[in-house]
């Protein structure tokens, strides 16, 4: 007997989680790389823009969008380089572990901001959920405070990630994420650009980076920005953006999995940060659970 093929939410999950699995490894390489947050985000969205462009051309796939469609992702952009910025900027005043559990304020973020964006009410359990994530975060800021203001950058990356991701999944029920990621990762390139131009930083650069940086950097552009971004944009056609928020969560176990393989002590933390990691992943697993049970018992009267 031959076995069904995945349907499409299935194979959704299964990208999803792949597409994960390499963002966690984007923090380890945030690590690795010597440059400041700003060159590394700009060298990263350079690198994928570039692998992008070729793939589009090679492939003979049609970019041609319309104006409206443009700007929304050209300005979208602007937040999706934010947010890089941010969280590898958490990684270089404090470590690995604490910006990718800091990223998972971004299912809080997310149940109040998608309600709001797409005008439905605010779901009672989302909340709940979200604020049990809320009290993870804050048992990590009692017992890592010498983390602060790592946690306080990862926490506003994760509203950054929060807004982008609300917004890709509307721009996704009606445009090719591959297109949406490719006009979007160009326009974080721009807006850095224009950045480095006002601060005085890009006439001062000179390319002249070490062998191990360009390698570090020319993965992080191409399979941990251009593959990956356009499959997490991919899987919310099919997939609301508080359900992929909450499968995200997963990513802070995944990247202190990876840190603590290529760091090692380094990233050992307090049992502080432990338990609100499990707060936030227990939160991850039985908000699934209990959204199938509702669903069973179907709406109340």
């Amino acid at each position: 007997m031959t076995k069904p093929a995945l349907n499409e939410e299935n194979r959704s999950l299964l990208i999803l989680h792949g597409t994960i699995l390499i963002w966690g490894f984007t923090g380890i390489l945030g690590a690795l790389i010597s440059i400041d947050p700003v060159r590394m985000v700009w060298y990263r969205v350079m690198i994928a823009s570039i692998t992008l462009f070729f793939y589009f051309k090679a492939s003979k796939f049609n970019l041609k969008i319309s104006r409206k469609e443009f700007l929304q992702f050209f300005f979208t952009g602007s937040i999706v380089a934010l947010h890089w910025i941010l969280f590898f900027e958490a990684i270089k005043v404090s470590t690995v572990s604490v910006a990718l559990v800091c990223l998972s304020a971004f299912t809080l973020f997310t149940a109040i901001l998608e309600p709001f964006f797409r005008k439905t009410k605010i779901q009672l359990s989302d909340i709940i959920i979200g604020l049990v994530i809320i009290a993870g975060i804050y048992m990590i800021f009692k017992f890592e405070s010498n983390y602060t203001m790592g946690i306080i950058v990862g926490l506003s990356a994760a509203l950054c990630s929060a807004t982008f991701s609300v917004f890709n999944s509307m721009f996704a029920q009606k445009s090719d994420a591959k297109i949406i990621g490719f006009y979007e990762i160009s326009g974080a390139f721009v807006w850095i650009t224009l950045y480095r131009i006002f601060d005085g930083t890009l006439s001062h650069e000179t390319f002249n980076l070490s062998t191990s940086d360009w390698i570090y950097l020319f993965i992080l552009g191409t399979v941990c920005t251009a593959l990956a971004y356009i499959a997490g944009v991919s899987v919310m056609r099919t997939l609301s953006a508080f359900r992929v928020a909450l499968i995200t969560n997963l990513e802070p176990v995944y990247g202190i999995i990876l840190a603590y393989l290529f760091f090692d002590h380094k990233e050992t933390m307090s049992l502080g940060f432990y338990g609100g990691t499990v707060l936030i992943l227990g939160a991850v697993f039985l908000y699934p659970i209990y959204k199938k049970r509702q669903s069973q018992l179907g709406p109340s009267k």
